[in-house]
């Protein structure tokens, strides 16, 4: 999977060239005191001053202050698997709006200097300064979210002659949302902002009360039996561990793990290779069997010597030809923190679509959810998998969540993947098929299909090659071929990037190679829907082939839209990239496409062997925003 120096060199100076020409948004813009070493953050996505900290030489702090403190409030000094913890810095003179406070992990990370780490940065060609941490930042907030901080409203004295107190100094107080990541974490206190750093003091390492406590559960299907799901989490600890489930039926984990050598980089170091990693620990899984469909089962994993974790309720799909599914879908979600600090790449809406997700399971009315690429966006730093899978364990856990893998989770350099882009940041699918074991044919073959109730669902890879005769392409035309509409009368097909969307961003245009190649194939085997990600906003078209809408929604009694397929003219495409990311706008759009709206969502469905229903649910107001029907008469 790693490419080798010299065929790495070649694409990556025919990426620099291509990348002249990409707009960037105001948000990518780069200060000048980076611009100077541009190429190096060709390797890196979604550029910020805080994104490149660690390219930053670290100056020494003028006017030492013996009276700095940072203290860190804790339980026993020790950290829980989830919690606030309040930072206090304290023996400030002059509070600045440029101190900030960053959680480093692991906690031995040096925040001077990386001497032993000079010559992998030779290679970056940025030879003049070294790095400002050998480890990236989890997480920053500047000291100003404590509004008292820079009125210095609390005051406190440092140093008194008899009763009159000679040396006053300021303090103040943010607060940090810290989970389990199992290395040692410390807080230190900066001074002159992001672009100018220099370090002032730092807390001491602080662990966590039990680094191997087994957490983030969350299940997918195997098969289309539903008799058998697997369950997947993270521990610190290799030892064997069991999930409990049932009727007191006991199965043991099988545990992975990956290395900084597993991933992908080039000549220029990779985020995931370098200063991004984080170790994982180790991914356990375990396969549930003896289960019957749609039916709430309950189960714990763990053991005795590393804990359990609580036990959770959990509802297996139906069975592939059965009457009825109700699932949810989406892209590109991500996740934002759960405090006011700055992350290298925040999906600001994610939080209000776990939140309404999280709730629609919870009602019971959700059989298993899809989520279409662009997973955690992670891209090379490795820890934002725990924050991403902390979050969506609530749903996760409870209903099966399958995936399908984006430009976020495989695309880098020379790794093979179709598209020449550094957007794994080196991870290469790496971490995401270890996190989410999907039922696919091999490693790094990230293509299956799946059938829930009434509906076939093909899940490929617009990552890796789809071309005519190529292996994807055989296995597509193979898979779709086969199905059985006796059985299950929908075919639903999903995939990262979409073949149709009326995005303003150049950076989101549709691959016409990847339609040209792809599209005949869904009108041949005569796919009713198609899902796609990539593009963040929503948009359903027509039933369309080629650009050309073969046929047009009527309105029903109800005012909704309603596709008839049982005289089949094209699919309905449906663009459901909106879960988290910021949005796209829109420009002016072709004939095909129908429905367009740039808000924070999901798509739900309801499918029977007579129909399926789908309502754009928009995430902040819970309210649908638009609804559609395919209809279909069972005479075939």
């Amino acid at each position: 999977m790693k490419p080798s120096a010299t065929s790495s060199l070649i694409i990556l100076n025919v990426f620099i060239i291509l990348l002249a020409f990409i707009p960037f948004s105001s948000s990518y813009f780069l200060p000048p005191s980076v611009l100077g070493s541009a190429i190096v953050h060709q390797n890196y996505t979604a550029i910020s001053s805080f994104r490149v900290l660690n390219r930053r030489g670290l100056i020494q702090c003028r006017h030492p202050n013996p009276y700095l403190r940072i203290n860190v409030s804790s339980e026993n000094g020790l950290l829980s698997d989830n919690e606030y913890v309040n930072v206090t810095v304290s023996g400030v003179f002059l509070p600045s709006d440029d101190d900030w406070v960053a959680m480093i992990s692991p906690s031995d990370s040096d925040v001077k200097s990386c001497p032993l780490k000079k010559s992998r940065y030779v290679q970056t060609g940025d030879l003049s300064k070294l790095p400002l941490l050998c480890h990236y930042p989890v997480k920053a907030q500047y000291m100003s979210n404590d509004p008292d901080y820079l009125k210095c409203t609390k005051q406190e004295c440092k140093k008194y002659n008899n009763t009159n107190c000679e040396v006053s100094a300021c303090s103040g107080t943010i607060s940090f949302h810290v989970i389990n990541i199992r290395t040692d974490i410390e807080f230190v206190f900066f001074s002159g902002g992001f672009e100018t750093p220099c370090i002032l003091t730092r807390s001491g390492p602080m662990k966590f009360s039990n680094p191997n406590q087994p957490l983030h559960g969350h299940i997918s299907s195997i098969d289309s039996t539903a008799t058998s799901m697997r369950l997947t989490w993270v521990s610190g600890g290799e030892e064997t561990q069991q999930v409990q489930y049932g009727d007191g039926e006991t199965l043991t984990s099988t545990a992975k793990t990956f290395s900084q050598d597993d991933m992908c980089t080039s000549v220029l170091p990779s985020p995931a290779n370098d200063f991004g990693w984080h170790d994982p620990g180790y991914i356990h899984s375990a396969v549930m069997t003896g289960l019957r469909p749609s039916t709430t089962y309950s189960y714990r994993y763990g053991s005795d010597s590393v804990g359990w974790s609580d036990k959770i309720q959990f509802r297996t799909p139906p069975a592939g030809g059965s009457d009825e599914l109700k699932f949810l879908a989406f892209g590109d979600m991500g996740k934002a923190p759960l405090d006011p600090s700055v992350e290298h790449y925040i999906q600001p809406g994610s939080l209000s679509v776990i939140k309404a997700v999280t709730d629609e399971v919870k009602s019971g009315s959700v059989d298993s959810i899809f989520h279409i690429g662009d997973i955690s966006y992670a891209t090379g730093f490795l820890v934002e998998w725990d924050f991403f899978l902390h979050l969506i364990s609530p749903m996760a856990s409870q209903v099966s969540y399958m995936t399908a893998i984006g430009n976020h989770e495989r695309d880098y350099i020379g790794s093979g993947s179709v598209y020449i882009t550094p957007d794994s940041g080196g991870e290469c699918g790496v971490p995401y098929e270890t996190y989410f074991p999907m039922p696919t044919p091999a490693k790094d073959k990230p293509w299956y299909s799946i059938e829930q109730g009434s509906i076939h669902f093909t899940v490929i890879s617009t990552e890796h090659d789809w071309t005519e005769n190529s292996e994807q392409y055989e296995w597509m035309t193979k898979d779709m071929g086969s199905v059985d509409r006796s059985k299950t009368p929908w075919l639903i097909f999903t995939g990262h990037r979409p073949m149709y969307s009326s995005s303003t961003n150049r950076l989101f245009n549709v691959d016409d190679r990847f339609s040209k190649a792809v599209e005949p194939l869904l009108l041949q085997h005569k796919v009713d829907l198609a899902f796609f990600g990539h593009v963040h906003n929503y948009e359903r078209t027509c039933s369309v082939y080629q650009s050309n809408c073969l046929a047009m929604p009527t309105k029903d009694r109800n005012g909704i839209d309603t596709y008839d397929h049982s005289n089949y003219s094209a699919p309905v495409q449906a663009v459901i990239g909106m879960a988290g990311f910021s949005l796209t706008k829109f420009s002016k759009p072709g004939s095909w496409s129908l429905t367009r709206i740039s808000d924070f969502g999901y798509l739900r469905g309801h499918a029977t062997k007579e129909d399926i229903n789908l309502e754009f649910v928009n995430a902040n107001t819970r309210q649908v925003q638009d609804s559609f029907r395919i209809t279909k008469r069972q005479n075939r």
